[in-house]
């Protein structure tokens, strides 16, 4: 059995698929002219013009809504007075304080350590000149520079600790 297409009775169940598709198709084809306003988009022409908004060349927007937050799911501040902080004893605050004060005083004694290294390797803006540096002056500069940023950057590293050390306060026997 052959089927011919040239019958009007055969081409209208075809016809008609395509219409309904074109029909369904034809609401997200048409979209209006969609216009950018800094980091808003919207699609009416006369907020545009008011704004000053550009239209957008090629390509379709879409805007996805955040959630707004439920009120009741808010995090609580957290106050010392609400009770809802694990309280530390005395004893273990001291002890913690005082493991941090060793602590503190350690890192000291190795910072003072390396900014008298860093002071004796500077020697006062004059080092002694190494290898290949009695014949390039600049390679000597260089080092000089390096060396006096070392000496600047554990200056500050001791001074540091030693305010830390301050804000902990006396030292507890």
């Amino acid at each position: 059995m052959s089927v011919s297409l040239s019958r009007p009775m055969n081409r209208l169940p075809l016809f008609l698929a395509a219409l309904m598709a074109a029909l369904m198709a034809a609401p997200v084809m048409a979209q209006d002219t969609i216009y950018r306003c800094g980091n808003e988009y919207t699609n009416n022409a006369a907020v545009a013009k008011q704004r000053g908004c550009s239209p957008l060349q090629g390509g379709n927007v879409t805007v996805i809504e955040g959630t707004r937050p439920n009120p009741a799911a808010a995090p609580r501040s957290t106050n010392a007075s609400s009770g809802g902080a694990p309280r530390v004893d005395n004893a273990a605050q001291r002890a913690r304080d005082a493991d941090a004060r060793a602590i503190l005083e350690t890192e000291l004694r190795r910072a003072e350590e390396r900014l008298a290294e860093a002071q004796k390797a500077y020697a006062n803006g004059e080092p002694e000149k190494q290898g290949i540096e009695g014949r390039n002056h600049q390679r000597y500069l260089d080092r000089v520079a390096e060396l006096k940023a070392a000496v600047a950057r554990a200056e500050s590293d001791v001074a540091g600790l030693r305010r830390e050390l301050q804000r902990l306060g006396p030292a507890a026997n």
